[in-house]
C-alpha cells in the first residue's frame, strides 16, 4: 500500500500559517479504507485546512524547525469527522415527547435553544458535519441556526450545518392534522412542511426554498396521505401512498438542478420510488427490497441511499414491520454489493449526540466495519457535495470526508481497537477537531463555549 507523500519544501506548509501537528498512532484513509500506522497531520488553523500529511518517527519529528503546536494522538486511532446526512436538530427524541406535541406545543424559540444543544452533543460525539432534512414546523429557524455555526469563530459550537429549510409536501398529505378543519393543512397555522400542489405552486415552492438560503431540496415522495381513514380502515390509514405527480416531481428536481441544489427525497414504497430516480439521494427506503427495486437505487451511481435504520429500530416496538422490511431492503442492498450508501440516522427520531447507532446497526446487520466507516465519512461528502464546481472560501465550499492535503480539518479520534470492539470505541470519542479548532481533548469538552 502506498503511503501519503513526505513534506517538501514545494508542500502547502510552507504557507506562513499558524500551524498544528496531530500526531496519529492509526489514521484512517477513508477512500481506500485502510489504516495507516504513524502519521503527522499538519493543518492550519488560518484556512482550517490539512496542509500537511508525513509518516512520523519520533527521531524525524524532533528535528523539525517549527514551533507549531503539537497534539499527541499516538495511543488513538485518527479519522476524519464522522457525517450524519439525516438530522432534525429542531426535533428530539419521540420517546420524550411525540411528534406532534414538538410541533404544536413548543415555541419556535424553545425548539431552537434546544436546537443549539442538539448541535454541541452532535459535534462532541464526533460528527463534525450534518445535513439537517426539515425543520419540521419551526420555519426558516435552520438559516439562522447555520449562521452561528458558521465560520471561523462560530458563535456556538456544532457541525458544520447543511439546511433543507422546509420540507415540501402536497395539501392533505402532511401533519400536524385539525380534528376539527379535517380539509385544511396544520394547526394554528402550524404545518410540518411547506404544502405545494400543481407544478406552478410546485415550482415556485422551491425557488422559495432556495431564496431562503437552502443547501438542498426534501420532498416527502410518499406518506400515509389517508391517515384520517385510521376509524374505519386502519390498514388503508397506514398505507404509504406516493404523494405528488410526476409533471410535479419533475418539475421540482429541473428547477433545483437548474440552481446546482440537489434534492433529497423521503420514499418508502416503489411506487414512491420510482417517480423520484432523478433525485440526489433516498432517505429510508424500507420497502425496496420488493421486486428488486434495491436493484435499481444501487445502479444509480448518481444517487446515494440514505438508509436511516436507527429511526426504523428505535420505533420498532410501534411498527415492527417497518423495521423488519428495512434489515430485509439493507441485508439485500449488502449481497449484490450496493456501495452508493451514506450514514444518517433520522436523528432527533432519537436522541441527539447518539448518531454513531446508525454505524452500528449497519455492522450488526453485516456490513464490513472499513466500509462504514468510509460510508460515514467519505460517502457523507459525495452525499453532501454540491452538484456544481464548488469554489473556495466558505465553510459549505470545503471538502470533507477524508484526511488528505487540502480537505477540512475535520478529524476525531476514537480510544480502543475499533476491529475487535467497534460498538464500544465509537462510544470513546476523546479528540474533536472541525476546522483546525479544538473542541474536545482528552474526552473533555475544549473550551469551546
Amino acid at each position: 500500500m502506498t503511503q501519503v507523500q513526505e513534506s517538501s519544501p514545494n508542500s502547502l506548509a510552507d504557507a506562513q500559517d499558524a500551524l498544528i501537528h496531530i500526531l496519529a498512532g492509526r489514521m484512517f484513509n477513508s477512500r481506500q479504507e485502510v489504516f495507516w500506522e504513524n502519521q503527522v497531520i499538519t493543518v492550519s488553523k488560518t484556512t482550517g485546512l490539512i496542509v500537511d500529511i508525513c509518516p512520523y518517527t519520533p527521531t524525524s519529528f524532533c528535528k523539525r524547525d517549527d514551533s507549531a503546536e503539537v497534539i499527541d494522538l499516538l495511543h488513538l486511532t485518527v479519522l476524519p469527522g464522522f457525517v450524519d446526512a439525516h438530522v432534525h436538530f429542531f426535533l428530539h427524541a419521540y420517546s420524550e415527547t411525540s411528534w406532534n406535541d414538538q410541533v404544536t406545543k413548543e415555541s419556535v424559540a424553545e425548539r431552537t435553544i434546544r436546537a443549539t444543544i442538539h448541535a454541541r452533543k452532535t459535534l462532541m460525539a464526533g460528527f463534525t458535519t450534518v445535513r439537517d432534512l426539515g425543520t419540521e414546523g419551526a420555519g426558516d429557524a435552520d438559516i439562522g441556526l447555520r449562521h452561528c455555526l458558521s465560520g471561523p469563530n462560530p458563535m456556538i459550537p456544532g457541525p458544520r450545518y447543511f439546511t433543507a429549510n422546509r420540507a415540501i409536501v402536497p395539501p392533505g398529505s402532511y401533519g400536524p392534522r385539525s380534528a376539527i378543519h379535517v380539509d385544511q393543512d396544520g394547526v394554528e397555522g402550524i404545518t410540518g412542511a411547506e404544502v405545494a400542489g400543481g407544478v406552478d405552486a410546485c415550482v415556485n415552492a422551491v425557488r422559495r426554498q432556495i431564496g431562503a438560503g437552502a443547501d438542498c431540496i426534501k420532498l416527502y415522495g410518499d406518506y400515509p396521505i389517508r391517515a384520517r381513514m385510521s376509524g374505519v380502515s386502519p390498514n388503508t390509514a397506514s398505507q404509504s401512498f406516493p404523494t405528488f405527480t410526476k409533471a410535479e416531481v419533475d418539475a421540482m428536481i429541473d428547477v433545483a438542478h437548474s440552481s446546482d441544489v440537489k434534492v433529497a427525497v423521503h420514499v418508502n414504497t416503489a411506487k414512491g420510488y420510482h417517480l423520484y430516480s432523478a433525485a440526489d439521494s433516498i432517505e429510508h427506503g424500507s420497502a425496496l427490497h420488493e421486486n428488486n427495486n434495491i436493484h435499481s437505487l444501487a445502479a444509480q451511481r448518481d444517487t446515494t441511499w440514505v438508509p436511516t435504520l436507527s429511526a426504523y429500530y428505535t420505533m420498532s416496538a410501534a411498527r415492527p414491520e417497518m423495521w423488519s422490511g428495512m434489515q430485509k431492503t439493507f441485508r439485500k442492498a449488502l449481497e449484490i454489493g450496493m456501495d452508493n450508501i451514506a450514514c444518517g440516522g433520522d436523528t432527533g427520531v432519537f436522541n441527539h449526540g447518539k448518531n454513531a447507532l446508525e454505524m452500528k446497526l449497519m455492522v450488526r446487520l453485516g456490513a464490513p466495519y472499513k466500509r462504514v466507516l468510509r460510508w460515514c465519512t467519505f460517502g457523507g461528502w459525495e452525499c453532501l457535495r454540491p452538484r456544481g464546481n464548488g469554489h473556495s472560501g466558505g465553510d459549505h465550499d470545503l471538502k470533507f470526508g477524508v484526511l488528505e492535503v487540502g480537505w477540512a480539518a475535520d478529524i476525531v479520534a476514537l480510544e480502543g481497537d475499533i476491529e475487535a470492539d467497534f460498538e464500544g470505541t465509537l462510544d470513546r470519542t476523546r479528540f474533536v477537531m472541525r476546522g483546525a479548532k479544538v473542541y474536545k481533548r482528552d474526552g473533555k469538552v475544549d473550551n469551546c463555549l
